[in-house]
């Protein structure tokens, strides 16, 4: 039972142990960089996930998707779907014999 309440994460002695431990592997000049350095990973990683999340909006709109609703499967011809397929399939040929530098 005594075991159990050490490793509650409420305890206040867990957290003077973990800063301790912290304390001395990194010593006290290290702290402020593995904070700083903390930090901005945070910062970075946020900002990536809002770029991530604008270049998603961004592509919705250039697409259209989202402005009317989706046609069912069903109600599309045969022959849409494969002029869509074909159309598709030039595009990924055109977009694959871009050189890479000029992406």
């Amino acid at each position: 039972m005594h075991t159990m309440l050490l490793f509650n994460f409420e305890n206040p002695l867990l957290w003077v142990g973990i800063l301790a431990v912290i304390f001395l592997l990194f010593g006290g000049s290290k702290l402020p960089q593995l904070a700083k350095a903390l930090g901005q990973s945070k910062r970075a990683f946020k900002e990536g996930i809002t770029e991530g999340e604008e270049a998603d909006e961004e592509e919705k709109k250039r697409r259209g998707v989202g402005d009317k609703p989706a046609a069912s499967l069903a109600s599309v011809d045969d022959e849409a779907l494969f002029e869509e397929a074909r159309r598709r399939a030039r595009l990924r040929v055109a977009e694959s014999s871009i050189p890479e530098d000029r992406k």
